[in-house]
């Protein structure tokens, strides 16, 4: 089966995922991954099967971003969607988004994101899963204090970040803004995106970093660079 029939195949699944979750009971505890993906790659994935394990959740939303305005170069959001879906077709419990990608010619913010998954989730307790970078830097984003509001933050800490500061501010932020933080610490596991990209780049085999079928796509694309480019 050509890639482009697996992606395919990839999409119908999801769709089906979704309509199921959305049509059962909307007293649920959801999980919210969002981020850049440039590329997806297993820790990711491990690290959500362990939170939707270790806090019960029913079902995690994988949210590639659009255009992130905290970022200025990343691939196109339609390879990253297109990556997201096929790492995750065959867990049941993972269902991807493309509310984000669809948003034309405009920058997306997290607080948009969870009003849209409040209305589209009425009754749903949402869990917005993040790491250490990101909830050290959170007081710079878009109505900062209205997301605590929205949802439940999950701080995926692990080692080699600075956990101190990260506990520091985690509590600032409970006491100054009454934010709502669950913090989980993950399994560790030493994959980046910035280092696939540049072991593509260098022809390197990331065997075991990625899916299969992401390797493929990449390939079969010549994403990032990569030898078929």
């Amino acid at each position: 089966m050509s890639i482009e029939e697996v992606l395919k195949t990839s999409i119908m699944k999801n769709e089906i995922k979704k309509n199921s979750f959305r049509n059962a009971n909307n007293n649920v505890r959801i999980g919210v991954m969002g981020g850049t993906f440039n590329p997806i790659h297993n820790a990711h994935i491990a690290i959500c099967e362990y939170i939707k394990s270790y806090l019960k959740l029913d079902q995690i939303i994988f949210m590639p971003s659009g255009d992130p305005p905290h970022k200025k170069k990343t691939l196109s959001k339609h390879h990253r969607y297109n990556m997201v879906i096929l790492s995750t077709s065959d867990y049941d419990g993972f269902v991807v988004s493309d509310y984000e990608v669809s948003q034309e010619n405009k920058k997306t913010y997290t607080a948009d994101t969870l009003d849209y998954l409040h209305n589209r989730y009425p009754n749903a307790e949402i869990y917005f899963i993040t790491g250490s970078d990101a909830i050290n830097s959170i007081e710079s984003w878009k109505d900062f204090r209205g997301n605590f509001k929205k949802a439940i933050f999950v701080v995926a800490l692990r080692a080699g970040i600075d956990q101190e500061m990260t506990l520091e501010n985690i509590s600032k932020y409970r006491e100054n803004y009454d934010a709502n933080i669950e913090v989980v610490y993950v399994p560790q596991m030493n994959i980046s995106s910035t280092d696939i990209r540049q072991m593509i780049q260098e022809s390197k085999n990331i065997k075991g970093l990625v899916l299969s079928n992401v390797w493929e796509y990449i390939n079969e694309l010549g994403l990032y660079g990569g030898a078929d480019r």
